[in-house]
């Protein structure tokens, strides 16, 4: 059994000092046009670039290197000319833990994560035969035989469970959509930012019942970086840093190839376990959080984490978005840039940016008011990880 007061050392020790990304924009703009797009590597350089820059340091103080699963670790390491002692390849999440056990180690003293996709250009499937990075490794093939060849058609199935035992309804994923596209209305780095309302939502078409077209993530070009490094340098830097204060995770593997874990608990006892993993180290509860940004790539995540980490009791998700509110102007804002369904699809890491500048307070019209802790959720797969922010 993992040790509490071994997780509790790690909690702390390590901070974001810096942030960059690509204007996301400009990217779905671009390829719309059919102009010329960058690879996914060149997103991902123009990225650091700006992370380098808001962090105030040269390339030669980075001694590693987190690249996302787009791309290529060397070839990355490559083209930014950085020979480091440490690195690979994660998602957002796991780089983020992977670099503060590095730090924590000795391993590394500052990791840069660099993510660069080329998704929409390359006209990524997510879905189907011939799905992104391969459909035995998403599971389809054991569910191809009954069409469900999409993680939209195996999300439908899971929300349509969850409505049928709580009660929740459409009007009430509506809500979801239109709070994260009211706060990307106020967020200049967002793509789709016309605001919208319930019935815009209850128009739109399906894509797999339950799920509406404003219920899915978009997909387009981009890339992000981040900066971390060791909690003592973070302080010398002219960047204002974000403590990474806590973390937690926890996978729910049997019964993952196949419906199983989404639809008897929905991933609930994984998000039950990551949290109190977190909370435990940061010796804070659900109440202290002041932002709470959940990895969308459909909305029905939200309700499902709402209740999964005890920000709300079991099927009570539909009351707490109407009655506490999940909007800027609600009792715990959530996905204040507009998440993956309106600010951009960047796979989990434009939330980090966001926790980042909601801490920092330099979020504009959008800003969460006295931010404290920002909470990232990611239950992709079944595999549940928090990670909490701070001062």
């Amino acid at each position: 059994m993992v040790s509490d007061s071994n997780m509790r050392s790690l909690g702390g020790i390590a901070a974001i000092v810096g942030v960059g990304h690509t204007d996301w924009p400009d990217d779905y703009r671009r390829v719309r046009a059919g102009e010329r797009p960058r690879d996914a590597v060149g997103y991902g350089v123009s990225a650091f670039v700006d992370a380098l820059d808001d962090a105030g340091l040269s390339k030669n103080q980075i001694d590693g290197l987190i690249v996302g699963p787009t791309t290529s670790y060397e070839r990355v390491g490559e083209v930014l000319g950085l020979d480091v002692r440490w690195g690979g390849s994660a998602d957002a999440m796991q780089g983020i833990l992977q670099a503060c056990m590095a730090i924590y180690s000795g391993m590394a003293t500052t990791v840069a994560l660099v993510y660069g996709n080329n998704q929409r250009s390359a006209a990524v499937s997510y879905g189907g035969a011939d799905a992104a990075y391969g459909s035995e490794y998403l599971s389809y093939v054991y569910h191809a035989p009954w069409a469900l060849t999409s993680q939209g058609a195996l999300y439908a199935m899971t929300m349509r469970r969850y409505m049928h035992e709580t009660g929740f309804t459409e009007r009430d994923l509506a809500e979801v959509a239109v709070a994260q596209r009211l706060a990307a209305s106020l967020n200049p780095h967002a793509i789709m930012r016309k605001p919208i309302s319930v019935d815009d939502y209850m128009a739109s078409p399906y894509i797999c019942e339950p799920l509406h077209l404003l219920d899915y993530c978009l997909v387009n070009d981009g890339g992000v970086a981040l900066i971390i490094t060791d909690a003592c340098r973070a302080k010398r830097l002219k960047s204002k840093a974000v403590s990474i204060n806590a973390f937690g995770r926890y996978d729910l593997n049997v019964g993952a190839t196949s419906l199983q874990p989404r639809l008897s608990e929905f991933y609930r006892p994984a998000q039950k376990r990551a949290g109190e993993q977190m909370f435990n180290m940061a010796g804070v509860s659900p109440a202290d959080v002041s932002s709470l940004q959940i990895y969308d790539s459909f909305s029905c995540h939200v309700p499902l984490a709402l209740e999964g980490y005890g920000y709300c009791e079991v099927g009570g998700a539909a009351r707490f978005i109407r009655e506490e509110g999940i909007s800027l102007a609600g009792h715990l804002p959530i996905n204040t840039s507009g998440g993956h369904l309106s600010e951009s699809y960047m796979q989990g890491w434009n939330h980090q940016i966001e926790a980042v500048r909601q801490l920092r307070g330099t979020c504009g019209d959008r800003q969460v008011k006295d931010c404290r802790f920002v909470h990232y959720s990611s239950d992709v797969a079944g595999k549940a990880v928090s990670i909490l922010y701070g001062h």
